[in-house]
């Protein structure tokens, strides 16, 4: 019988993620802050995304975004038939999933001619050789003039000392018997013996130790996916630009802001090495070594259209911006690569509460004040931050909102509805921001609630128990699992309390309904 596996880890589902750096609308910030334009916003637009998974980010797009014809493919036909499942829950139109194999997918015949963006998150590390060449065959007949595609894999040096700790964890699950999960946890409990009997490679090994304590935290279909499948490679930026580069593409920027501000991501001295090294491509390989980088989000184009200083200035003046996060009156605390991010607070403050009740764009900001005396670059470094930490996210421009709200309107209440019975599906879909966000089963019990017209946290609390309860689920309470219905029923009238406060609002201003 032939392994049409290829040798990747099929017997266990992937995750139910969404990766919001597919999102069309923040592809097209990323290429504005790369000093690219960018044309995503444009009608008749054809997006692709090679090995989906299960579907859920496709859907998620294709639901917030009406006016793009959306098409993927995987190998895996459970994923296949679970994210076509759910495309015709919501009576989605635009989208289109296709049961293939890298090697055969160019020819399938209902793909559009070419694509705007081609996108491919999770996939180039964990394939052959072979399937790599078919994918880069594909992006080179199939991407447009001028077309994006956003590409991750993992990432030399950061992996390095992992890389013996990765063949253990493969090598020893494969000798094991039992479920996949049964393998997995004998494997890691196998490493873990070996850096309790003071093993070199463990005492020697900080990075690795910490490494393998994670481990045991994380998902199985997470680290049966990472971890043991026969192709897993670990790139250098170089090496994959140039593989890229025989498909005609050129590396644009990353696709995480905060990596777009070199203060927070590297000291001053390396700064200065970046600056003299004038080859775009070593100058990202360099910085690589500084950071030890060990995962790239990163966006590429088959030719590029560069803004002028001009008109760049005018695409962040036209870009919109939704607050995406609740607010405290605490400091906002964020950690990268350098440590702790300073922010202003007099100056964060007028920005957060000038987009509390839904987008604004950056050239109406700017004439109500809220940036002060800050300089043009000042107000990037802010942006890139706040965008790249997930406080604020780039919008849609409000022409096609209703089409967008209906179609999101429709894969929420499926998505919702499936939180009867199950919490594999943790995000809905934005006609605000064209993108997913995070609800948890919880929340989405509560959104049901809502809709069927119960007002009150105390409602939206009963009616969640009444699904819940007869499950057999039971809720936490400072690591302490509650037993009686009085004790679960009055935890989940705190959650709903704190949803209605905090969560609700920021859903309503990104559009999020049933």
């Amino acid at each position: 019988m032939t392994d049409w596996t290829s040798g990747y880890m099929a017997d266990v589902d992937y995750t139910h993620d969404f990766y919001k750096e597919l999102s069309p609308s923040h592809l097209a910030l990323c290429a504005l802050s790369s000093g690219q334009k960018h044309g995503l916003n444009s009608p008749n637009l054809n997006y692709c995304e090679l090995g989906c998974g299960q579907g859920v980010t496709t859907n998620l797009l294709a639901a917030a975004n009406p006016h793009i014809e959306f098409h993927a493919m995987d190998f895996n036909p459970s994923h296949i038939a679970g994210a076509q499942a759910l495309a015709a829950e919501a009576g989605l139109t635009n989208v289109s999933f296709y049961e293939q194999s890298f090697d055969t997918f160019a020819d399938e015949p209902d793909l559009p001619r070419q694509f705007d963006v081609i996108a491919m998150h999770g996939i180039f590390s964990w394939v052959s050789s072979e399937n790599r060449q078919h994918i880069l065959r594909f992006i080179a007949s199939h991407l447009k003039p001028g077309g994006l595609v956003y590409v991750s894999y993992n990432t030399l040096p950061g992996w390095a000392s992992a890389l013996p700790l990765r063949r253990l964890i493969s090598s020893r699950a494969a000798l094991e018997t039992g479920t996949p999960s049964e393998r997995i946890d004998n494997a890691i409990a196998f490493a873990r013996k070996l850096e309790a009997a003071q093993a070199g490679y463990f005492s020697g090994n900080r990075a690795v130790r910490k490494r393998l304590k994670q481990m045991g935290s994380m998902p199985h279909n997470y680290v049966a996916h990472e971890y043991l499948n026969r192709d897993w490679t670990p790139f250098h930026f170089e090496d994959v630009a140039a593989e890229l580069g025989g498909a005609k593409l050129k590396f644009i920027g990353p696709c995480n802001t905060l990596d777009q501000v070199d203060d927070i991501c590297v000291t001053t001295e390396q700064a200065a090495m970046l600056t003299d090294e004038r080859d775009p491509v070593r100058r990202e390989a360099l910085r690589d070594i500084m950071v030890n980088e060990q995962f790239r989000c990163d966006l590429y184009r088959k030719g590029e259209v560069p803004h002028t200083e001009r008109s760049a200035v005018g695409g962040w003046f036209n870009t919109r911006l939704v607050l995406t996060r609740h607010i405290t009156d605490d400091p906002l605390a964020i950690m990268w690569r350098q440590g702790a991010v300073t922010l202003d607070e007099a100056v964060l403050r007028p920005v957060l509460d000038a987009l509390r009740d839904g987008p604004v764009s950056v050239k109406d900001l700017l004439g109500a004040g809220v940036f002060g005396a800050q300089s043009w670059g000042d107000i990037l470094r802010l942006l890139r931050i706040l965008i790249g930490e997930g406080v604020i996210s780039p919008a849609l421009p409000q022409e096609g909102y209703d089409a967008r709200a209906a179609q999101c309107a429709s894969l929420n209440r499926a998505i919702c509805t499936r939180a009867e019975d199950s919490e594999t599906l943790r995000f809905l879909a934005s006609p605000v921001t064209g993108s997913g966000h995070a609800v948890d089963r919880f929340e989405q019990l509560f959104l049901l609630a809502l809709a069927e017209g119960l007002q009150t946290p105390q409602e939206w609390a009963e009616l969640a128990w009444t699904i819940l309860a007869p499950q057999g689920q039971r809720l936490l309470r400072g690591g302490k699992i509650l037993q009686s219905d009085d004790e679960n029923l009055a935890e989940l009238v705190l959650n709903a309390t704190r949803f209605q406060d905090q969560k609700l609002p920021i859903l309503h201003s990104l559009g999020i309904r049933l």
